[in-house]
């Protein structure tokens, strides 16, 4: 089998919700990352991309009718490019990484292209449809941005509360503080707002719609101002609109290939996918489901805890993070170091992306050889990836 190399990354600026990529369609979103991706690989003749992969947790908008597809087309791509779609939730873009790596491995194609994208500002309100004709009475519209909408009835009530209650046991079952909560979540914002001066995101990002930096950082943010919103799902609990991540708009694409395909994509390879991992848990407890996915990511890319030199783990929530990060027992200062997604959003199908493309990065920046992406996923899963850094500056620091 060969190995699957990462090649190359780049991700939309994210926008706030209602900010300002509410006016650009996901397939637009999806188009201008993978033209974005391509553009740094000019000599790659396009026909050669054997398949494209892309995920996305909504799709019940202009995101319908497998928006990969939709991707590529409206990317210029040959049309002989083909394309899928992949869904799940939170962890879409991930997993759609992990299928492209699995397809290079299995030597099903050389060269893949993966993603994710997600508008959680243009998802649509959506109606079930009558169990009969005419109908006379109300029917109401669900929003589709986020959590969940028309829920069987056979489903155990307790596993479908609402994400940020959800939160609220793990933070309950871990004993994790607001003030610890508010402190991790000012650290994300100070760091992305640092990232951004000094021009790390620079050529991971490319701009749409006149956005060029990540719309939600607040430099100004501090633990102190954190301190002073209120709760939003239970009166005395801990989470609040500044510690759990917002609302996001953007995508991300990924340039994977196998060592073989050098020659035809153009610059050396950056990062193996060494290892993968999967869990499952309680849905309550999906926030924690990380903690044994990215063990057994390690396992399979044959390293420990102690050979990591870098984390990029999604903040769908600051207890998440740091219920994860207690667990792992890992250096808290390897975490996350370019900020994350409470201070940088979370659109849902574009942060695995985003999380490969900086972890390869950071990797490269710290001469680091290990790194792990880690993402919790709603309903109570998790995905991990350890990646190599391929560079000849390991551990040359």
């Amino acid at each position: 089998m060969s190995d699957a190399y990462l090649y190359a990354a780049t991700r939309t600026p994210f926008g706030r919700f209602g900010g300002a990529l509410a006016g650009v369609r996901p397939d637009d979103l999806a188009a201008a990352a993978l033209t974005g991706l391509l553009d740094q690989v000019p000599d790659l003749d396009r026909a050669a991309i054997g398949d494209a992969v892309w995920g996305n947790a909504n799709g019940a908008g202009e995101d319908n009718r497998n928006v990969g597809r939709m991707a590529v087309l409206l990317a210029g791509l040959p049309v002989s490019v083909p394309a899928t779609t992949v869904n799940r939730l939170c962890g879409s873009g991930l997993d759609a990484a992990i299928i492209a790596s699995r397809t290079l491995e299995s030597g099903d194609a050389d060269i893949v292209v993966a993603g994710g994208v997600e508008s959680m500002t243009r998802a649509p309100w959506v109606l079930p449809k009558p169990d009969r004709a005419f109908p006379a009475r109300d029917v109401t519209a669900v929003s589709s941005t986020l959590g969940w909408r028309l829920v069987n009835p056979a489903m155990p009530e307790e596993w479908t509360v609402l994400l940020g209650e959800c939160n609220e046991l793990l933070q309950e079952k871990y004993a994790i503080s607001r003030e610890r909560q508010d402190a991790f979540a000012a650290r994300s914002h100070r760091l992305a707002a640092r990232a951004w001066d000094e021009g790390f995101y620079d050529d991971l990002t490319v701009p749409v719609a006149g956005l060029t930096r990540d719309e939600s950082v607040r430099p100004d943010t501090t633990p102190e101002r954190l301190a002073a919103l209120r709760p939003s799902f239970r009166p005395d609990g801990t989470i609040t609109a500044g510690n759990a991540s917002p609302l996001s708009d953007g995508a991300c694409a990924l340039l994977l290939g196998t060592a073989a395909a050098a020659d035809r994509i153009g610059p050396d390879p950056v990062a193996r996918i060494a290892g993968r991992g999967v869990h499952a848990v309680d849905p309550r407890m999906f926030g924690h489901a990380p903690v044994v996915a990215a063990e057994r990511a390690l396992r399979r890319a044959g390293i420990g805890w102690g050979d990591v030199g870098a984390v990029e783990l999604n903040e769908a929530f600051a207890v998440q993070a740091l219920s994860c990060v207690d667990a792992w027992g890992v250096d808290p200062e390897i975490v996350n170091t370019r900020g994350g997604a409470l201070a940088l959003g979370h659109p849902l199908g574009a942060s695995g992306g985003r999380l490969l493309g900086t972890l390869a990065k950071v990797l490269r920046e710290r001469r680091e050889r290990w790194g792990v992406a880690a993402v919790c996923i709603g309903v109570g899963q998790a995905l991990a990836v350890v990646l190599e850094n391929v560079g000849d500056e390991v551990g040359t620091a």
